[in-house]
């Protein structure tokens, strides 16, 4: 199992953070599309690095189109020198609509025809094949030599996808490379929903389930006092309620029979009771979906709990320079 981490930096701190990251020894740097764009790090990060791979985690598919995703990834790929991976993710309806301002419509068959589409356009790029994709949601029938930027070095780009719905597995198993299993999840989900579903996927396409590899990032409630966990334990508790709150999670609360605090949670959320929301998320559901224990412990916890499920973990916790030496020992130890 590998060990990854999150970038969570302003741009002009990127570049240092990156090498940071990388000689600290983590396998891979991912970068979310939250309060920034996911892409703009990917660059510094590629440049100021030279082995950690590079992906996002997610980038949001449908404010942009196929052909703006392929482009990005595949200067990116070409700057990295091969170690950038493409992750994708739909988001919810409200944040298409009411964030981004972009329609929503079909959203698993539109982010399958949106793979399918970036894999031609590749396929153009590297190859000069003629573009002649059609679709439902988009269209690729038109390429001169002026727009093309033509071949690079490593044109296998790795795409992964991420969500939380039977549709979403069975799309990763389909084509993808690999699936970034959502944060709020617990192992009976992944091997009693995730893994059947992508394997579903997979035997449809004539793949074997091991073509897509699955990573996450988990909540830990870390510390050497319990004065320190416990702060860590108030916000891990707050983050899953926020998750949960979405209805479109719900599958991975109704794997425990705890679907009923969904709706609850909801409501919750739209009055703005945060407090109110944490409350509801009980000791029983931070064992299930979080990993407790001293610093030096969560080595073995990790393994304990993603060994021969999952390629690589992170924390859902920043990777900060400032707390360098803990990170190194945490690395060395997964490592080892």
């Amino acid at each position: 199992m590998k060990l990854d981490t999150a970038l969570a930096a302003a741009l002009a701190d990127v570049p240092a953070a990156a090498r940071a990251a990388e000689e600290t020894g983590f396998d891979t740097l991912w970068t979310a599309e939250t309060g920034h764009d996911p892409y703009l790090p990917c660059v510094l990060a590629a440049e100021h690095t030279k082995r950690i791979k590079l992906g996002t985690s997610i980038a949001v598919a449908f404010p942009r189109s196929p052909l703006i995703h392929a482009m990005t990834a595949w200067d990116l790929q070409a700057l990295s020198g091969g170690r950038f991976v493409l992750g994708l993710g739909t988001q919810v309806k409200g944040h298409n609509e009411r964030r981004f301002g972009v329609t929503w419509d079909s959203p698993g068959p539109r982010l399958r025809e949106m793979i399918l589409m970036i894999r031609a356009a590749w396929d153009t790029f590297q190859n000069g094949t003629r573009p002649s994709f059609e679709g439902k949601f988009y269209r690729f029938t038109l390429m001169t030599p002026f727009f093309n930027p033509g071949p690079i070095q490593h044109p296998k780009i790795p795409i992964y996808i991420a969500g939380v719905n039977e549709y979403i597995c069975r799309l990763a198993g389909e084509l993808c490379d690999g699936f970034h299993v959502h944060p709020l999840h617990s192992i009976k989900y992944v091997r009693e929903f995730v893994q059947p579903n992508i394997a579903k996927g997979a035997a449809q396409a004539g793949r074997k389930t091991s073509d897509c590899v699955l990573t996450t990032s988990t909540f830990v409630i870390a510390g050497d006092t319990p004065e320190e966990q416990a702060g860590l334990r108030q916000l891990v508790r707050q983050q899953i309620s926020f998750y949960a709150s979405t209805p479109a999670y719900r599958p991975v609360l109704e794997a425990h029979g705890w679907g009923e605090v969904g709706p609850r949670l909801t409501e919750k959320s739209r009055v703005g009771d945060w407090s109110g929301m944490a409350d509801l998320i009980t000791d029983d559901m931070l064992e299930v979906f979080a990993v407790t224990g001293r610093w030096d412990d969560v080595p073995d916890l990790l393994r304990k709990r993603y060994d021969g499920l999952l390629a690589s973990v992170s924390l859902y916790v920043p990777f900060r320079t400032a707390e360098r030496e803990r990170w190194q020992k945490l690395t060395s130890a997964i490592h080892s």
